[in-house]
């Protein structure tokens, strides 16, 4: 039976003999909010030599000036006044467009009238890794055909990009919680056919033993922070970039920034370092004295103005505001994808009629039909409430944040055993309409308002009891050690439970998180028998465990998560254990399809090569008179799945094998790392295996909806990475003309450069250093009227803007005649050298776009802060000499702590 040909969603796992990947496309992204998915880049900065530059300037005789692009270097051009050629001041530059290291900069603060320049940080060498290089079948998923609906494999892509490096990391989007169990391993092994296609030969490794691990928290790498430009390089007009200034010590603040350091320090060893402690296991004593502020309720519903009203077949309604808030939900998003939804609209329709019979309009309509709803006047009230918003000053934004966190602050924290520990999500859910994901059932349903009568408290019996923000008693207050939430709800869409814990990086959920990881650390004990034993009992002549062996078999090797049963009014998503009879087919001689709807209405779309037994058990298992929506294992359970591994290792679950699979693949994957490579490129080998994992465990994402855009932006700073080229080929050619003879490679023009390309590139350049240049002019007469100095005359502005656009006519003649004359300080070996790293960067750019395009729809993020033991990352960095927050935000660095603590550079999983 063939299989139908998967959609663009459908993510296929990778096989073991794809290609390496190329160093080239381990380089770190471009930079563009648009396609950014997940992880940092390294992006390069050079401080200018502070003199005039311009526009089409290429280089100096600085060594730093050897690695601008030709956009940002000085030249003296003849026939020109030096008036003439003084270009538009940049506040940027920092280039976009490449990958490199960070230089640190050299700011040169004062003490005592006199100035001391600040020592760099010694670059260490990256050590050679200690790991010897793994064959083909060590590699996970070894004998997967993959296919992502055209016959091609899905190919590896690259990580996030990321802003530069701070001394600490910035925070990033917090961390999605996670949802499986922790797990553990180790690296025995049996036969070749007991093992998981992913877990072929694997070498032996000494492993550090969880007593062993280093209790004291390894001494964080400082990294000097680079200085922010809001301009990019390509948007610079060429030889335009003026060099941003030194600071001066009337500027810095050392002894400020000192005192910060040192408080960030004495933080630092004020946190508790659980993981120094026993951890506490379940059904045990938690806490002794627990004392926090429950949850902070939204603000209460403020009305519309009068004059804005809904409509129904044309008649404005006057609603109550019970109903007013449930249209207003709806009149928001009107022109959303989730508003055209049929199922969106009937469930929401459904829930508002239900409010307004019982809270009607004035004019006592009957709204029978949605399509009869008139919104858009509400709508065009909250669009208009969001400019007025955004039109803020700074000052207001200002009054409105220091309000906001005024209100929260007594919510963040919670006293535990007299430590203040960091609380997660402590505001209570706002009402609005539930949307799911996926294909779920009850999208559009509303979600009702909170109040304290909805909510159970838990606290110590000695504390204060919490008063609520809002009028109204809670529901229960109860005295519980031996749990760890602080608030617990139902909410009413699904029935599920709600809870509020502290946050990620708090000494409990890091207890929680290394116990699932020492777990699945653990199974590597047990694998080797447990996969003996399964496959055993794939030729079991019980029909029970027939089905369980063949299950387990698709668990270990495929990651699949267990799954669970659903019930009619839940999203038809399946696992393992409820896969029905429609979502495998068989193709002879031994590939199994797998096509069915994971986690969150995923598509899970993979060919797979089983073992010939297995292939046959599947044919047994969809026999007559099975058909179309019979469960393909329908002798097996989740809960027989689970007792049974149980048996086999206390604590076992079918999700452990998931965590097992994603950091054992993620450990060997990282043998790719480049021993002698740059920091960006180890960073994208990094990002390479995390992208492996992400498929193994079908981590996918939609594709953005402004991804075609943003890759077309990508591709124009391409074509003005060879703009510059040409630019420098041109000069040259005018040193020596001879070389086009010697140099075909370079007498031959820029691809993908047109007419149409060159008009809009320098028209954009333009409009932006004449953007500059009034920003710039704005800048310094605010800051004159403050010092009481007289205001600069509209005259030099104008002068100023007349200089640039005499500047960029001049550029245009420059390429139209091809003749460009050389700038100061050039030789043909500098244009050479300066051409060489162009193209490397235009090689770079080129990879980074194309690993874009396969990342698409994988999402990174979430293998990594719940699958992937944190170890192994931490571990790597200090092998290979990099920075760990290039690799963890500050909000993952917060989370693992004890990852930090324990992990040497020769710790293995």
């Amino acid at each position: 039976m063939a299989s139908a040909a998967p959609d663009k969603m459908a993510v296929s796992a990778p096989g073991f003999d794809s290609a390496p990947v190329t160093v080239a496309s381990h380089a770190p992204q471009l930079d563009d909010e648009d396609m950014s998915d997940d992880e940092p880049l390294i992006r390069k900065k050079v401080n200018g030599s502070g003199a005039k530059k311009r526009i089409g300037g290429d280089s100096s005789n600085s060594s730093d000036d050897d690695e601008k692009p030709l956009s940002k270097k000085p030249r003296v051009s003849n026939g020109m006044t030096s008036k003439k050629r003084r270009v538009v001041d940049s506040d940027s530059d920092e280039s976009d467009a490449g990958p490199s290291v960070k230089k640190e900069p050299e700011p040169t603060p004062k003490t005592n009238g006199t100035s001391k320049p600040r020592s760099s940080t010694a670059k260490k060498t990256a050590p050679p890794a200690t790991d010897s290089d793994l064959s083909e079948d060590d590699k996970p998923l070894a004998k997967r055909t993959t296919t992502n609906g055209n016959g091609s494999g899905k190919a590896n892509g690259n990580g996030k990009p990321t802003s530069a490096a701070k001394p600490k990391a910035k925070a990033t989007k917090k961390a999605p919680s996670s949802d499986e169990d922790s797990p553990s391993l180790s690296e025995e092994s049996s036969s070749e056919d007991e093992k998981p296609l992913a877990k072929r030969k694997p070498v032996p490794k000494p492993r550090q033993s969880a007593g062993s691990t280093t209790t004291t928290a390894a001494a964080k790498k400082k990294v000097k922070a680079e200085p922010e430009s809001d301009d990019d390089d390509d948007d610079v007009p060429l030889a335009k970039g003026k060099a941003k200034a030194k600071p001066t010590g009337k500027d810095k603040k050392p002894v400020v920034k000192k005192e910060k350091k040192v408080k960030e320090e004495e933080d630092e060893e004020e946190k508790y370092k659980w993981w120094e402690q026993e951890a506490l296991g379940d059904g045990e004593v938690k806490w002794t004295s627990f004392e926090h502020n429950a949850v902070l309720f939204p603000p209460p519903y403020i009305p519309l103005p009068k004059n804005v009203k809904m409509k129904y077949d044309g008649v404005p309604l006057t609603l109550p505001p019970e109903s007013e808030e449930v249209a207003g939900f709806f009149g928001a998003m009107i022109e959303t994808d989730h508003a055209q939804d049929a199922k969106f609209r009937e469930n929401f329709f459904k829930d508002f009629k239900t409010m307004l019979d019982k809270y009607p309009p004035k004019e006592n309509v009957k709204v029978k039909s949605l399509d009869k709803c008139d919104f858009k006047p509400m709508f065009e009230h909250f669009e208009r409430e969001k400019e007025k918003k955004k039109a803020m000053t700074r000052d207001e934004k200002k009054a409105i944040k220091e309000a906001k966190d005024k209100m929260e602050a007594p919510y963040l924290f919670a006293m535990v055993d007299g430590r203040k520990e960091k609380v997660g999500n402590f505001r209570a859910e706002p009402p609005g309409l539930f949307r799911g994901r996926g294909e779920h059932p009850k999208k559009g349903t509303l979600k009702h308002r909170l109040r304290p009568e909805d909510i159970i408290i838990n606290i110590g019996k000695d504390a204060p009891l919490p008063q609520a923000n809002i009028p109204g008693k809670w529901k229960g207050v109860q005295h519980d050690n031996t749990v760890t939430w602080l608030a617990h709800w139902k909410e009413n869409v699904n029935g599920n439970a709600k809870y509020v814990f502290l946050s990620a990086g708090s000494s409990w959920k890091g207890q929680s998180d290394r116990a699932k990881f020492e777990k699945a650390r653990e199974l590597i004990k047990h694998v080797d028998k447990i996969r003996k034993d399964y496959t055993e009992d794939l030729k079991s002549k019980v029909m029970a465990d027939r089905q369980r062996a063949t299950a387990l078999y698709f668990i270990d090797r495929l990651a699949l998560r267990a799954g669970n049963e659903k019930g009619e009014d839940e999203a038809d998503t399946v696992g393992c254990c409820s896969l029905r009879f429609e979502h495998v087919t068989l193709t002879p001689p031994n590939t199994v399809v797998f096509d069915f709807l994971g986690k969150d209405s995923m598509r899970f779309f993979q060919e797979v090569q089983v073992d010939a037994q297995v292939f046959k058990n599947i044919k047994l298992f969809k026999a007559e008179p099975k058909k179309k929506g019979d469960d393909l294992f329908d002798r097996l359970t989740t809960t027989l799945l689970n007792k049974h591994l149980n048996s086999m290792m206390p604590g076992l679950t079918a999700k452990v094998f998931r965590t097992y699979n994603a950091s054992w693949t993620f450990q060997k994957q990282l043998k790719n790392t480049p021993k002698n490579g740059t920091v960006a490129e180890k960073i994208a080998a990094y990002n390479t295996a995390n992208r492996e994992v992400a498929i193994l465990c079908n981590h996918q994402k939609s594709v953005s909806k402004n991804y075609d855009t943003s890759k077309a932006k990508h591709e124009d700073k391409i074509r003005a990475l060879k703009y510059q080229r040409m630019k420098l080929r041109l000069q040259v050619f005018s040193l020596d003309p001879k070389l086009k003879k010697k140099r075909p490679d370079l007498a031959e023009d820029e691809s993908d450069m047109d007419e149409d390309f060159f008009e809009r590139h320098e028209t954009d350049l333009l409009e932006k250093a004449i953007d500059n240049a009034k920003k710039k002019f704005e800048k310094e007469n605010i800051k004159a009227e403050e010092e009481g100095e007289k205001k600069k005359d509209k005259k030099e502005l104008d002068e100023r803007l007349k200089e640039i656009k005499d500047e960029f006519k001049e550029l245009r003649k420059e390429r139209k005649s091809k003749k460009v004359e050389p700038r100061r300080g050039a030789t043909e070996e500098k244009l050479l050298e300066q051409i060489t790293k162009m193209d490397e960067r235009i090689a770079t750019a080129k990879v980074q776009l194309e690993d874009r395009d396969k990342l698409k729809d994988v999402a990174l993020g979430t293998s990594k802060v719940n699958y992937i033991d944190p170890r192994i990352t931490v571990a790597w960095a200090k092998r290979y000499d990099v920075p760990l927050e290039k690799l963890f935000s500050k909000t993952l660095r917060e989370k693992f702590p004890w990852a930090e603590a324990e992990a040497e550079k020769n710790w293995v999983f």
